[in-house]
């Protein structure tokens, strides 16, 4: 039997401070939907990618990889996290491959 790439599952693993479990998603699934049904780690706020709440760490662990942010999270980035080139807007994350999430602080 042939799995269809749109019926692969990926890895998302948060830091050991949640005390969460990792957690099997589809692939092409928005990350922050997920979380919204979980007990989540993040906080989300606008769920647009302007407001900053959901800034987290993520790494690509494993199979596949994540899709680089768009010009307008990479601006929302600039502005809230600008040394860190593994900063992310949760709510803005489809799921395309095996990730690790860490929260951070808005500084």
């Amino acid at each position: 039997m042939t799995v269809k790439i749109e019926d692969e599952f990926y890895t998302v693993r948060f830091d050991e401070e949640s005390n969460l479990p990792p957690v099997p998603l589809k692939r092409g699934e928005v990350l922050s939907e997920h979380l919204d049904i979980e007990n989540s780690p993040l906080l989300f706020g606008c769920r647009t990618g302007i407001c900053g709440t959901c800034l987290c760490e993520v790494k690509s662990v494993g199979r596949g990889s994540l899709e680089p942010p768009s010009s307008d999270e990479k601006e929302v980035l600039a502005l809230f996290c600008p040394d860190n080139s593994s900063a992310r807007l949760a709510c803005q994350i489809r799921i395309t491959g095996d990730l690790s999430i860490r929260t951070l602080e808005m500084g």
